[in-house]
C-alpha cells in the first residue's frame, strides 16, 4: 500500500506570495505610501502639516541660496574669462594690423629692388657721371637694407607673439566654456529647488501662506524714518549702512546685484561698492574680505554670515540686527542676527 501512496506535493508560492518576496513587497509598498502621503496624494491623516511644509520650504530655500552663491561664483569667473578673451582677441587684431603694415613695407622694398635690377656696383660707378653721388646712393641703399632686415625680424617676432596670443585665447575660450557649463548646472539646481518650494507652498491656505511670508525674524523690522549708522567704524561703513537702508523693500532675485533687486551677497556687495570698497561676489569669498571680527566686536557696516556652508550674508546695522535679502518672496528687510545659525563676521574697512 505504501508503494502506491501518492507522494505529497511541495507547496509552491507564486513569486509575489513567497515569504521573503512578500516581506520586500510590503516594505516597498509602505515606502511608496509614505512618499505618496508627503506629496499630498495620500490619506488626509498622513498629509504633511503646515509646520512640516514650512520647515521643508525653509530647507529648500537655504539649499537654493547655497546653489545661488555657487552660480554667482561661476558667473564671476565666466565674466572674467570673457573679458580676458575679448582683450586677447582685440590685442591679436591690433598686432595683426601692425604685422600687415610691416609686410606691406617689405613688399614695397622688394618691388623697388626688383625694378632697380642687380647691376654690378663697379660697373655702376664706371658708368655714372658723378661717382660721389653714386656712393651716397649706395650708402642709402645699405641703410635701406638694414631697415629691411629689421623689418623681417619684426615680422618673425610678431608672428610668434600672435601665435602665443591665439594659444592663450584658446585656453580662455575653453575656460569660458567650462564656466558656462557650471553656470547652467547651478542655475538648474536653483530653479529645481525654488520650484519644489513653490509646489509645497501651494499646499498652504492663503492665510498660512501669508503667515509664512510675513517677517518671522524681527516683528519690529519696520523701515526707519531716518537711517543712522551710529557706532560705525568709519565713514565708509556708515555709507554702506545708509545704502542698505535705502534698499529696504526691494525684491529678492537670485543672481541680482541691484539697484532694482538683490540676492544676499549682491546686496552687501552693492552697499560697500557705494562706499568705495570693492567686495568679491559670493558669500564664501566675502567672508575673507577685510578683517575677521567676533560677534562681540560687531559694529554697523560689518558683514555677518550664516549657516555652516557660509551661504547667507547680511549687513550689520547695530542692536543685534542686520539688513539682508532673505529669499524669493521676501524683500530686503531688517532682521535679527539670531534668526539663523551665525557663522562669522568680517569688517571690509
Amino acid at each position: 500500500m505504501a508503494a502506491h501512496r501518492k507522494p505529497r506535493q511541495q507547496r509552491r508560492y507564486p513569486f509575489a506570495a513567497r515569504p521573503a518576496a512578500r516581506t520586500a513587497t510590503t516594505l516597498a509598498l509602505a515606502g511608496a505610501a509614505t512618499a505618496t502621503a508627503f506629496n499630498g496624494t495620500g490619506a488626509a491623516d498622513t498629509a504633511p502639516t503646515p509646520a512640516q511644509i514650512k520647515a521643508r520650504v525653509d530647507k529648500l530655500y537655504q539649499e537654493a541660496e547655497a546653489a545661488t552663491e555657487e552660480f554667482n561664483g561661476a558667473k564671476e569667473q565666466a565674466d572674467r574669462a570673457r573679458r580676458e578673451l575679448d582683450r586677447l582677441r582685440d590685442e591679436a587684431a591690433r598686432r595683426t594690423d601692425r604685422l600687415n603694415a610691416t609686410r606691406n613695407a617689405l613688399g614695397s622694398m622688394a618691388t623697388a629692388q626688383y625694378r632697380a635690377g642687380t647691376m654690378d656696383a663697379g660697373l655702376r660707378i664706371a658708368l655714372t657721371s658723378d661717382p660721389d653721388e653714386y656712393l651716397e646712393r649706395a650708402a642709402l641703399a645699405q641703410r635701406v637694407g638694414d631697415r629691411q632686415a629689421t623689418a623681417v625680424s619684426q615680422v618673425r617676432q610678431q608672428l610668434v607673439g600672435i601665435d602665443q596670443l591665439k594659444e592663450t585665447a584658446d585656453r580662455r575660450a575653453a575656460e569660458l566654456k567650462a564656466r558656462q557649463g557650471e553656470l547652467a548646472g547651478h542655475k538648474s539646481v536653483v530653479q529645481r529647488k525654488l520650484a519644489a518650494a513653490e509646489r509645497l507652498l501651494a499646499k498652504l491656505t492663503a492665510e498660512q501662506r501669508a503667515a509664512y511670508d510675513a517677517p518671522r525674524d524681527d516683528p519690529s523690522a519696520a523701515r526707519p524714518a531716518a537711517p543712522a549708522a551710529a557706532g560705525a567704524t568709519s565713514q565708509r561703513a556708515g555709507r554702506a549702512v545708509a545704502y542698505a537702508y535705502g534698499a529696504l523693500g526691494k525684491p529678492y532675485v537670485w543672481g541680482a546685484t541691484g539697484p532694482a533687486s538683490y540676492d544676499c551677497s549682491g546686496l552687501t556687495q552693492a552697499a560697500w561698492r557705494a562706499a568705495g570698497i570693492s567686495l568679491p561676489r559670493t558669500t564664501y569669498t566675502q567672508i575673507n574680505a577685510g578683517k575677521r571680527v567676533s560677534r562681540s566686536e560687531l559694529a554697523p557696516g560689518d558683514l555677518v554670515f550664516f549657516y555652516p556652508g557660509i551661504s547667507h550674508v547680511g549687513l550689520y546695522v547695530g542692536g543685534g540686527r542686520m539688513v539682508h535679502a532673505p529669499r524669493p518672496g521676501a524683500p530686503v528687510r531688517i532682521a535679527s542676527i539670531d534668526a539663523m545659525p551665525f557663522a562669522g563676521a568680517a569688517r571690509p574697512a
